[in-house]
């Protein structure tokens, strides 16, 4: 299956596009996600794992399954004081 990721910030640079489109199995998870977005964008790769998942409107974990058209974005941890 297709999916679009939307990229933000820093992830966004590290890709460098603002949407990336990865074509993942059925049952995918947002595991699985992570490791096809490190091949497909190797700079990214580092960050990949820390990244925050937005399943629709909710983080996702990474054991969660990814939803047929569902919409899916990324972001950087953020920190700061």
């Amino acid at each position: 299956m297709l999916f679009s990721v939307q990229l933000f910030a820093r992830a966004r640079d590290l890709a460098g596009a603002p949407v990336v489109e990865l074509n993942l199995p059925v049952g995918a998870t947002v595991a699985d996600l992570r490791i096809e977005l490190g091949r497909r964008c190797p700079d990214l790769a580092p960050l990949s794992p820390r990244l925050l998942v937005a399943v629709g409107q909710a983080y996702a974990r990474d054991t969660d399954p990814l939803p047929a058209g569902g919409e899916i974005a990324c972001f950087p941890p953020v920190s700061g004081g």
